[in-house]
């Protein structure tokens, strides 16, 4: 394996710093695009669009990364987590300078559909790229950096295009927009040192390799009490779930309850989109101008603030999630979610300016919630609790969640503020209630348990984990002979990925 890095924490450290920079870049990316909406060179330019229009402009992104996530569901265990980023930056470089040099809507459309796709396919990939190359008892801590990260982006394009909106012309919309390249060349220059996850060599039948990658990134010998249990677990978890390698039964009631736990990270993701967020995200000056009644100006100032706040939620779980839990942490989130879409809608109902000034505060607060609760859980939920064989469909599938829901709500909600006003914030309160109990009966607790371990949650009392792991050797023996068949084909496959 490359060795840039060194062993042990400066390696950890620099795949941190790669997962972090590919979200940053993501939270950036969805960020930027609120500040332009407002920028008058940008409506001249673009002949003002009507809400239906905008609402296309901006969810045509959405649309492309639910496309690059059904890439990633097709080729992502064939060319492995470290290629699959490296072709999402790829597309992020196309399709920003696209955006950047647009000067007609198609020109505009097409290059977020393209940067799309390569969010799709990072977002997909990260996440299960950093669980798999951390040790459980930090696992959720540093994905919900990750998604502390997303925060981060957004505020920084927030007040970037503020900043640009002074600068006046085209420069106030396309620096911001090009910003972007930034990030992706800084992911694809840190992916050159980095390994390949180590389980996905070991499903790949590389397990020399994996073990390899295990030692480097822990710093240990591979005779170390830890490395020994670790290469056990994964050649078991190999062994164990080698009965969902077809698409088809990733669908089926398995022992491994496959189907179900694909079900969980989906309508994770789900839930994280339908509480309403990206109506504060995309359309909070537009939203303060059109139910509050602010200038445009002070509107973006305030809209930056409220951005902010996100980023303020996402530090706590930062740095306890693995103290605080997933299932406790979404049941409280949605529930004080939808009480602050109640609070704001009671507020604006009104129709005085005294009151739907209060109910900015409520804004604040449904950020700060959001962000230290159903924002950050599902990110980390959907990669660790879905087996090995089918983290990385999985993981698409439950990320295309995300996309496809955050289409939804940025389609519709230019429509639903123009059309139902306060009545629009009654939709998600709804949700965000009606969330709870499916999470209180549904979820189970996944958090300081292995990757490899969470299989024993689902399996039945019959079908135990533990007794499963006392015919280890023989279960270990038939996936090596399956690694040796892969194996054989391995130098006609890598030949193919060449090319590609």
């Amino acid at each position: 394996m490359r060795n840039w890095y060194r062993h042990g924490r400066p390696l950890r450290m620099a795949i941190s710093t790669c997962c972090l920079a590919a979200f940053l870049f993501f939270g950036f990316d969805q960020g930027v695009f609120s500040g332009i909406l407002q920028n008058e060179d940008w409506l001249n330019r673009f002949n003002h669009p009507n809400d239906t229009e905008t609402g296309i402009l901006v969810s045509c992104y959405c649309l492309g990364a639910l496309g690059g996530c059904i890439v990633n569901f097709f080729i992502g265990d064939w060319l492995g987590r470290r290629r699959m980023m490296w072709v999402a930056m790829g597309l992020v470089l196309v399709g920003a300078s696209l955006q950047t040099s647009a000067y007609t809507v198609p020109h505009l459309i097409i290059g977020r559909v393209i940067t799309g796709f390569g969010t799709g396919i990072d977002s997909s990939t990260v996440p299960m790229y950093q669980s798999e190359l951390c040790r459980k008892e930090y696992r959720g801590r540093l994905v919900s950096t990750e998604v502390l990260f997303i925060g981060i982006g957004i505020s920084f394009a927030y007040w970037l295009d503020f900043g640009m909106s002074y600068a006046g012309g085209a420069i106030a919309w396309r620096l911001p927009i090009a910003v972007q390249l930034i990030f992706a060349i800084t992911v694809i220059i840190l992916l050159f040192g980095l390994p390949e996850s180590p389980r996905w060599l070991f499903k790949r039948g590389r397990e020399e390799e994996g073990i390899e990658v295990l030692c480097a990134v822990f710093d240990l010998p591979r005779d170390d009490p830890y490395i020994v249990s670790e290469v056990r677990a994964i050649k078991h978890a190999v062994a164990v779930e080698s009965g969902v390698r077809s698409h088809r039964a990733l669908f089926k009631s398995d022992k491994l309850k496959t189907r179900r736990r694909i079900a969980l990270a989906y309508f994770g993701l789900f839930m994280n989109q339908m509480v309403g967020i990206n109506l504060v995200v995309y359309y909070s000056p537009t939203l303060l101008v059109q139910s509050i009644g602010m200038v445009p100006r002070t509107a973006q100032i305030v809209a930056g603030f409220i951005q902010l706040m996100f980023i303020i939620g996402c530090l706590v779980p930062a740095f306890a999630l693995d103290r605080m839990g997933r299932r406790k942490t979404m049941f409280y989130g949605v529930i004080g979610l939808g009480i602050c879409m109640m609070m704001a809608s009671i507020l604006l109902s009104v129709g005085k300016k005294n009151t739907s000034s209060a109910a900015v505060a409520f804004f604040f607060l449904y950020m700060l919630i959001f962000g230290g609760t159903i924002n950050v859980v599902p990110w980390v939920y959907g990669p660790e609790i879905l087996p090995l064989e089918a983290r990385s469909r999985g993981t698409a599938i439950s990320v295309s969640s995300h996309w496809l829901w955050n289409f939804f709500v940025v389609m519709i909600t230019p429509v639903c503020l123009n059309r139902l006003e306060w009545k629009t914030y009654l939709i998600f309160m709804a949700l965000a209630f009606a969330f709870a109990p499916i999470i209180y009966f549904f979820y189970p607790e996944t958090s300081n348990i292995s990757l490899e371990d969470i299989d024993k949650i689902f399996m039945k009392d019959g079908d135990d984990y533990s007794s499963d792991r006392s015919s280890t050797i023989a279960d270990t023996e038939s996936a090596e002979m399956r690694m040796r068949d892969v194996q054989s084909n391995e130098k006609t496959e890598q030949r193919q990925v060449e090319q590609v």
